[in-house]
């Protein structure tokens, strides 16, 4: 991932987690990639379209964007992507700190199941996977990527 994202630099990018699983993963780029400005992360609790499912009492960790974004590039970054939804919260969420020159997504795992038109910029490797199926990620030290079959 950190190849393709290479040719980012030049704008001199803001890289932003989602927590949890992107901020690892994000971490990880920010020092493979040593970028200069810090890295930056967002929670994207309230802006999350399922609080039917989560009540409407959820843990909401702070966001941190480490400097202005009106104008700048940015890179997103997430742990799995399927239906386009945590994405599409992540980007009102950004946009409520200002309006970014660019958003480029990078995600460690692409999967099936886009229910939104989202699509990621990089890709560290796509799983083809039953729905039924979970992604975890273990972390924040020595990640590890995990696939629980569901047995039906």
């Amino acid at each position: 991932m950190t190849s393709e994202l290479r040719s980012s630099l030049a704008d001199n990018p803001i890289m932003i987690g989602i927590h949890t699983g992107g901020v690892w993963v994000a971490s990880l780029l920010h020092q493979n990639l040593e970028l200069t400005t810090p890295l930056g992360s967002i929670d994207i609790t309230l802006y999350r379209d399922k609080f039917s499912k989560t009540g409407l009492h959820p843990l909401v960790q702070e966001s941190e964007i480490p400097a202005d974004i009106e104008g700048r590039s940015l890179i997103l970054v997430d742990d799995v992507l399927q239906t386009g939804r945590t994405i599409r919260a992540a980007l009102n969420e950004i946009f409520s700190w200002g309006r970014p020159a660019t958003v480029r997504l990078a995600v460690l795992v692409e999967r099936e199941g886009r229910e939104l038109p989202i699509q990621p910029d990089v890709v560290g490797t796509r799983l083809d996977l039953k729905n039924s199926d979970h992604i975890k990620l273990s972390g924040p030290d020595n990640l590890k990527l995990f696939v629980r079959q569901n047995q039906s």
